[in-house]
């Protein structure tokens, strides 16, 4: 899978490029606007991250010629202009999500892999494994067709499982992505073994052919059964 990262902040591109290239992406980068118009001409990526304020012009006109081609469905903006307006128009344009400057490392991970994952499902908003499926735009979970239900926090947390299926989840990683900002008031994990203990008991109870694994000292990982 090929990431663009079209970023003028060089501490930044650098920090995105060598988290995702952890996760085996491979990435190409871009640090003002005529770069990336060019790169944008010449190559498909399966995932942009568009930065809208650049040297040499906006990133809102490189969505637009991206749109023109069909190309912005796989795009993320990051921005630090926390203008709804904007917003509003790089979603308009076909962009697929939009953070603002700064966030977390991890959740960006986690929305570019969201990204990549609808586009693998030719669209569709929803994650399937084993006999369950998660729709991510009604927020509902099923396990062999019926609803099982769940809070938010513990569809968040099986959200970013099943987007990390296989792999080995950290707490500060699953905390970063799940509470965002707040993780920094935490005394402890102690809030996540209990949602993720929670969630546990209703896959068991609910039948589901996926599981939750405790990796002593580390973390977690999703894996079929």
């Amino acid at each position: 899978m090929k990431v663009l990262i079209i970023e003028d902040e060089k501490e930044l591109q650098k920090s995105l490029a060598d988290s995702l290239r952890k996760e085996q992406f491979v990435i190409e980068t871009a640090d003002d606007f005529e770069s990336a118009s060019e790169k944008l001409a010449v190559y498909d990526y399966d995932c942009i991250l568009l930065d809208i304020m650049l040297p040499g012009g906006s990133g809102l006109q490189l969505l637009e010629e991206l749109k023109e081609a069909g190309k912005s469905g796989n795009v993320i903006i990051i921005s630090a202009k926390d203008s709804l307006d904007d917003k509003l128009q790089g979603l308009e344009l076909g962009a697929d999500d939009y953070l603002t400057k700064p966030f977390h490392i991890a959740e960006l991970n986690a929305r570019v892999k969201a990204v990549l994952r609808r586009k693998m499902l030719d669209g569709r908003n929803a994650i399937e494994l084993a006999n369950i499926a998660l729709d991510l735009g009604e927020r509902q979970f099923m396990v062999d067709g019926e609803n099982v239900a769940l809070n938010r926090k513990e569809f968040d947390v099986l959200n970013y499982f099943l987007l990390n299926k296989n792999r080995l989840v950290s707490k500060n990683a699953l905390a970063e992505h799940v509470w965002g900002d707040h993780i920094d008031q935490a005394d402890n994990f102690d809030f996540i073994y209990y949602q993720i203990k929670n969630l546990r008991k209703k896959l068991q109870s609910a039948g589901a052919g996926i599981e939750i694994e405790a990796v002593y000292g580390i973390g977690y990982k999703l894996v079929e059964k």
